[in-house]
Formats: C-alpha cells, sequence, structure tokens
C-alpha cells in the first residue's frame, strides 16, 4: 500500500516504521514519496513522526472507496 494509505490508514509513523508498513520500499524511494506528500500539504512532520494532514485525509477519503473497488476487482480477476 502507499505511503499516503498507510499513514491514513493506521496512523503516524517514524521513518523506519512507516518503511515497514510499505513492505520494504527503499529508503530513497520512501524519502522521495514523502518530500512530494509534504511539498503538496498532504503529509506533515509531527512529534509522532509523518502524519496525514486535514487535506490528506480529505483526498484519502475520496481514495479509499477505489481501493475497495479495486479489492473486489482483483478477486474477480483471479476467478
Amino acid at each position: 500500500m502507499g505511503t499516503l494509505w498507510q499513514l491514513a490508514d493506521t496512523g503516524p509513523a517514524n521513518f523506519r516504521e512507516l518503511q515497514k508498513r510499505c513492505e520494504g520500499v527503499s529508503p530513497t524511494v520512501l524519502n522521495t514519496r514523502l518530500k512530494e506528500l509534504r511539498a503538496a500539504g498532504l503529509v506533515t512532520r509531527g512529534s509522532l513522526g509523518y502524519e496525514i494532514t486535514p487535506l490528506g485525509q480529505e483526498l484519502f477519503d475520496h481514495l479509499k472507496p477505489m481501493g475497495t473497488w479495486a479489492d473486489r476487482w482483483a478477486q474477480e480477476i483471479d476467478r
């Protein structure tokens, strides 16, 4: 799952924890993603580590139904 999804779904995390949640994505890729998400105003660095902003949460709320649909679609494909 993506970085934004992880932060929205499971809460704030430091870099190492977030890397683990993102299934071992390389540090370079994760660092780039976090820089992009911070520049876009979707993620911030707080006292608990990286966390989603209200704007990021709003975007996630729109994307989550697509994730549910994608899971159902993948199950159909596997049949």
